[in-house]
């Protein structure tokens, strides 16, 4: 399994309506083959931020599957135009994990 993690940093004045974006978004990126899960979270912390944690099984699932499919282009399509600056996305592997 993969965890894919994606910063947004998004427009002062657009927080809400990329929320609502993000809301059909979810429902986008669930239906990529691969796909294990994913949970947005929003920053206490930084005015905008928000933090997307995906489960991917394998990363070409994301950087191939997802990422070249028509899914992908409606994805980005209801997210991108309340990005502030270009996210940020890493792809991490399980090291150890503890109870």
């Amino acid at each position: 399994m993969i965890l894919e993690i994606a910063q947004f940093d998004i427009r002062p004045e657009a927080v809400r309506d990329f929320e609502a974006a993000y809301a059909r978004a979810s429902h986008v990126i669930g239906q990529a083959s691969g796909h294990l899960g994913h949970e947005m979270h929003r920053s206490v912390d930084t005015a905008g931020r928000y933090v997307l944690l995906v489960r991917w099984r394998t990363r070409e699932d994301h950087t191939v599957g997802f990422r070249e499919s028509a899914l992908f282009k409606q994805w980005r399509a209801l997210l991108q135009p309340y990005f502030a600056t270009t996210p940020v996305v890493d792809h991490l592997e399980l090291l150890q994990e503890t109870p």
